[in-house]
């Protein structure tokens, strides 16, 4: 031994040697098994070969290599079946130690030791920090924040974990059972793409602090859905822990004109609707004041919803629920204007005004808008494409052109008069032209909509011959019952106008429904759309109720007067329900829904829309069942009429000079 000894100096002294390397900081171990490396910088002949791992406190030895095998029998009890070679990699001068089920007794200093006959020896020392449990802090208080600013969601790591050892972090966001991703860190770098939509383009790591295990998140632009309780995990080797923080909001800039706008429609249209009711029970109050008081009670409060509206969009509210919604309001003062002579006590001053308020111009108005929104939703999806936008285009303008020829005259069922004096061939042409328009007017309607929501089944398509059928048919039957009075009887005209009347609304709802009925949203594009047919269906019996109300009026008699001041008592409920219910039931929903979104970050209505157009339909189908009323009546007032006038003729025939 003593010669080898003095062999091996003697040629540590004139070989060039070798260097053992390691890592050039300590290791933190975590999870249950853990590499020391130590390597040489050149192969090393497996002959007279030794390493030795010892641990430099205890002087432990931790694992022997020596003759081309390892020698487990020799090594600490302590580390029996624990400490490992990677044994294919030895002959490339890898002696890297592998030290499994981890103890916190493990940690510490170790030495790799390798000695060489013909290269001589060296070492290392490696030390390692055994991390049993991964500790992440966040914020220990709420965040506040207000809507439109731009929030850091403090999370920080062990300080002696370095990235390196972070497989990843992933910050979500908790939504009743189920996590919604908001950023994601993995292999070293942040994944943008892996962040849920709504959160996408607003969140992003502090990319200089992730070296100091600062993974702190922040969020831009913070909306009232942002609240609630995200969590930041982290995966370190087998190791995982996580810490939550809390985000709450309140009101920003933006939400008071919502609170301060819904609170002046509802107080202003409850005290008009006071205001009103005093003045018309006091004699002394002129007709004037009265109408001014109608007039505001009209026009105040829809003002305001439509301002508030216009707030909730810039904050909270979709596309389609702010500019239908924002469109209804402004043009609701057209049908409550429009129904004023219903009123018994509004008489003198309704005619100036009910000349320029035509349901026909509300629906024409109206439908633009909302198919403008839908314009503009797939001109955005399918802006990258160079075909489709000749067909959107055309479609469009043909649906505003159509729009606009409909409201000026085309959609309103004809007067007596222009019945019994228009002609036969005139008629027909009429009927053909208004198919034509009708037929276009709902395939620009359905390719719109199956562009932007897909291609439903070919049911739609069948339907919307039908459909463009019908509307002709309603418009059309007075003047061939008024040519063909041998075929049809006035009151089996009015049952068909009123049955083909309802079918066209049936067909319309069963057309969305079929196209709408793969979309989360389908209940508010079906309100809507409903709305906007009903509105279509007034208008088409527009000019006839207004004959019917004038006629009358003029035929009122006494044995009447009862039953018509219970249709006129009737009327005034249902109009101040539509004045004044409808303006308190939206604004309130507004501010509840708010209120609750600013508390609980979540939105307790899906749309606004559902509350909004199902009750404003409710209003609208009451003024359509009017009408139908108002043309029952009507042709049972003139077959009356008809039957005594008949009378009258054949008892004056019997008196007359000849037959005395």
């Amino acid at each position: 031994m003593d010669v080898k000894f003095v062999a091996i100096s003697i040629l540590l002294v004139i070989a060039d040697g070798f260097t053992v390397r390691g890592p050039s900081a300590p290791l933190v171990a975590l999870g249950s098994s853990v590499v020391l490396p130590c390597y040489v910088d050149k192969p090393l002949p497996m002959e007279d070969l030794e390493v030795k791992w010892r641990r430099s406190d205890t002087f432990a030895l931790v694992h022997l290599f020596v003759d081309g095998e390892s020698r487990p029998e020799v090594q600490h009890q302590d580390y029996n079946d624990r400490a490992h070679f990677f044994t294919d990699q030895i002959q490339h001068g890898n002696f890297s130690l592998r030290l499994d089920k981890l103890r916190a007794e493990d940690e510490g200093k170790y030495t790799c030791t390798v000695y060489s006959y013909v290269e001589g020896y060296g070492r290392t020392v490696v030390q390692i920090k055994v991390v049993e449990r991964l500790l992440v802090s966040v914020s220990s208080r709420s965040i506040l924040a207000y809507d439109g600013e731009d929030v850091t969601l403090n999370c920080s790591v062990d300080s002696h974990i370095t990235p390196e050892y972070i497989k990843e972090v992933s910050w979500k966001k908790t939504d009743e059972d189920d996590y919604i991703t908001v950023l994601l860190y993995k292999n070293n770098e942040a994944l943008p793409a892996s962040s849920d939509e709504r959160y996408r383009d607003r969140v992003e790591f502090f990319a200089d602090e992730i070296p100091k295990g600062n993974f702190s998140l922040r969020l831009k632009s913070v909306r009232t859905e942002d609240k609630g309780v995200y969590m930041c995990q982290v995966f370190a080797g087998r190791l995982s822990a996580s810490a939550t923080a809390e985000l709450m909001l309140g009101f920003s800039s933006l939400h008071i004109p919502v609170l301060v706008f819904c609170f002046a429609a509802a107080f202003g249209a409850v005290l008009l609707l006071c205001c009103l009711i005093y003045c018309r029970s006091k004699d002394t109050v002129s007709s004037s004041t009265i109408w001014n008081l109608q007039l505001s009670l009209v026009l105040f409060p829809n003002i305001c919803m439509f301002i508030a509206f216009i707030f909730w969009g810039l904050t909270e509210g979709s596309l389609l629920e702010t500019v239908t919604c924002c469109a209804l309001y402004i043009l609701r003062p057209v049908m409550l204007i429009w129904a004023l002579p219903y009123l018994k006590y509004l008489q003198d001053n309704i005619k100036t005004w009910t000349r320029f308020f035509k349901i026909a111009s509300e629906w024409a108005v109206f439908t633009v808008v909302v198919y403008s929104v839908i314009f503009a939703y797939i001109w955005r999806m399918i802006a990258h494409y160079n075909g489709p936008h000749i067909v959107l285009g055309t479609c469009f303008g043909l649906l505003v052109l159509l729009c606009l020829v409909l409201s000026t005259g085309g959609l309103r069922l004809p007067s007596q008069e222009q019945s019994r004096g228009a002609s036969l061939c005139k008629t027909i042409v009429i009927f053909v032209g208004l198919c034509v328009c009708f037929l276009i007017f709902y395939f620009c309607q359905l390719s719109l909509l199956i562009q932007s929501l897909g291609f439903p089944t070919e049911a739609p398509f069948i339907v919307v011959f039908v459909q463009a059928l019908l509307l002709p048919c309603i418009l059309l039957l007075p003047r061939l019952q008024a040519k063909c009075k041998f075929i049809f009887r006035r009151w089996i005209t009015s049952l068909l106008i009123i049955t083909l009347s309802l079918l066209d609304i049936i067909l319309v709802i069963y057309i969305n429904l079929d196209i709408l009925k793969r979309e989360m949203d389908y209940l508010e594009w079906t309100s809507v759309f409903a709305f906007i047919e009903v509105l279509k269906m007034i208008g088409v019996f527009e000019s006839r109720v207004t004959d019917s109300r004038d006629q009358s009026r003029r035929q009122q008699t006494e044995t009447s007067q009862q039953g018509s001041n219970a249709l006129h008592l009737c009327n005034e409920v249902v109009y101040m329900f539509g004045a004044v219910g409808l303006v308190l039931l939206s604004s309130v929903t507004l501010t509840a829904e708010l209120i609750l979104k600013a508390c609980n970050g979540e939105h307790v209505m899906y749309d606004m829309t559902v509350v909004v157009f199902a009750s404003e339909c409710v209003f609208a189908c009451y003024w359509l069942v009017h009408a139908f009323w108002n043309i029952a009546t009507t042709e049972s007032t003139h077959n009356q009429n008809t039957a005594e006038t008949h009378e009258m003729e054949n008892l004056s025939a019997s008196v007359s000079p000849d037959s005395l």
